[in-house]
């Protein structure tokens, strides 16, 4: 795929992140040969430019002579390689190294297109920086892990080439690829930015997409479980509201149901009225979550193809202008509403399992299973699941609100973005195991109505979750179903819509 950083868009950003192949196309390259020009012309000035031949932070007050310039850059990267805690994932690293792309390949950071191809050869080679995921604030850039990453390429820190990592001078000569060494403001340039933050939080946003649609699943064969009824899903109830996301959900929600006998079986002489909040009000919840990650995706896109280093160079007047592009503050509130989004996905899923295991409640076996009492079924999974769910309430508290001053106070405002965006994907994994539960309750309350069957779309989710845990008379060993099924959740439930963000 060529990317160009002017237009990015979701879909190009969930193909990114499930790792096709990508690089910056021609007319990017030429804007950074241009602005390395400038970059140029400026040193040779003489002016006096914060990050090109200045300390950095509360010494920016301090020029650098010309002759310390590389060594200014160098120090700059082994002093900001100060990470810690467990390296990122593959393949955020991976797509944390092509949101620089995107940010560098605007033209107005002042690379050399060396530094773009030293950059290319990593994703080329499936080469990934050994990036500790802790030690960004947010703001000032995500400065320790992109210096991690540009460590990596000087022979600094590990390099995980294709799954083995090694010390990073070992992978540059395997790999055939000499020590970068950094020329005026590259460095500033690498590590100031919002690529760690926005690449934590886009994992946490396609992984909610994926948990999003898989609850959506779960919750119609729950509600033809329960044999509760579609019409809250009726599109005129939602229409009179207006809310989009409720309005989307309510019909794939009514569409998921539609044809099955159980539903028709029970539309006549049935003395429920009601059914509990956590079944009926789906439109209401989910749809006010899926607006919310509709929302954190439009930043987030936005975010992908912004400059956000500094200071912002414009190459037409050879002007290098000092601000704070570099705040990830609207990351930081993506992923934070991306957190509280699936936290409520998961905890409406749990409730509704909570409902099918009550046989008070569902007119079910207890637990789902017929021999109960020699049998516990489904008791303590719902239990896990409400342990999860309790997790997710104190991850989700937001992280964005919190801030501590660095650097001698003159960095005194921080966002927090990639605590936000790594707690934003633990939520989403728990998510997915709350989901998990309730799916093998839902479908085993299916099979206690045969022989009437679900509807056809139903049938096909209920077949996919039969294929990872058989239909069960008896108690077994529950975890490695669970598991199993948490991945198939992560991994991207069909809601038969082909569902996915816009």
């Amino acid at each position: 795929m060529k990317l160009d950083p002017t237009s990015v868009s979701l879909e190009q950003l969930r193909l990114l992140w499930i790792g096709t192949d990508a690089r910056l196309d021609d007319a990017s390259m030429q804007r950074v040969a241009t602005a390395a020009a400038s970059v140029d012309r400026i040193v040779a000035g003489g002016e006096t430019v914060y990050g090109v031949n200045t300390g950095f932070g509360l010494l920016a007050n301090t020029r650098i002579p010309d002759e310390r310039l590389a060594e200014l850059q160098t120090n700059l990267i082994l002093s900001h390689s100060a990470g810690l805690g467990e390296p990122l994932p593959r393949h955020v690293t991976r797509l944390m190294i092509l949101l620089k792309l995107l940010g560098l390949g605007r033209g107005h950071s002042g690379v050399r297109p060396i530094v773009i191809e030293a950059l290319h050869a990593l994703l080329d080679k499936d080469a990934m920086p050994v990036i500790p995921s802790q030690g960004s604030v947010g703001a000032s850039g995500d400065l320790a892990p992109l210096a991690h990453m540009t460590a990596a390429l000087m022979g600094h820190g590990s390099i995980d080439v294709t799954g083995i990592a090694m010390p990073a001078e070992e992978a540059l000569q395997k790999l055939g690829m000499a020590p970068l060494e950094l020329g005026p403001k590259e460095g500033l340039a690498l590590i100031n930015g919002t690529q760690a933050s926005t690449a934590i939080a886009l994992d946490a946003l396609f992984l909610g997409e994926r948990v999003f649609a898989a609850a959506l699943a779960a919750g119609a064969l729950s509600v033809d479980a329960l044999k509760g009824s579609s019409k809250p899903f009726d599109p005129r109830i939602s229409e009179l509201r207006g809310q989009p996301g409720q309005i989307r959900v309510a019909a794939i929600l009514h569409a998921l149901l539609d044809g099955s006998e159980i539903l028709a079986s029970h539309k006549s002489g049935c003395p429920k009225v009601q059914d509990p909040y956590s079944f009926r009000c789906q439109p209401q919840v989910m749809g006010a979550a899926l607006d919310l990650l509709q929302n954190a995706a439009r930043t987030l896109t936005i975010e992908a193809g912004a400059v956000t280093d500094n200071p912002i160079l414009f190459p037409d007047e050879d002007v290098a202008i000092s601000g704070g592009n570099f705040h990830a503050q609207p990351v930081a509130f993506a992923a934070d509403t991306i957190a509280m989004a699936l936290c409520e996905v998961g905890s409406l899923s749990e409730r509704r399992t909570s409902v099918l295991v009550d046989p008070k409640m569902s007119g079910l076996p207890p637990f789902l299973t017929e021999d109960s009492g020699a049998n516990s079924g489904l008791m303590i999974p719902q239990v896990t699941a409400a342990a999860l769910v309790s997790e997710n309430k104190s991850l989700a508290f937001p992280a964005s609100v919190d801030s501590i001053p660095t650097s001698a106070g003159q960095e005194d405002h921080v966002s927090m973005a990639p605590i936000a965006g790594r707690k934003a994907v633990q939520i989403a994994r728990n998510a997915a195991g709350v989901i998990a539960v309730e799916l093998i309750a839902a479908a085993q309350g299916i099979d206690f109505h045969a022989p009437l069957k679900t509807s056809a779309k139903l049938q096909k989710i209920h077949a996919k979750v039969r294929s990872v845990t058989p239909r069960f008379g008896s108690d077994r060993y529950w975890a490695d179903d669970m598991a199993a099924l948490q991945q198939l959740v992560l991994g991207g439930v069909s809601v038969g819509d082909g569902f996915a963000l816009s």
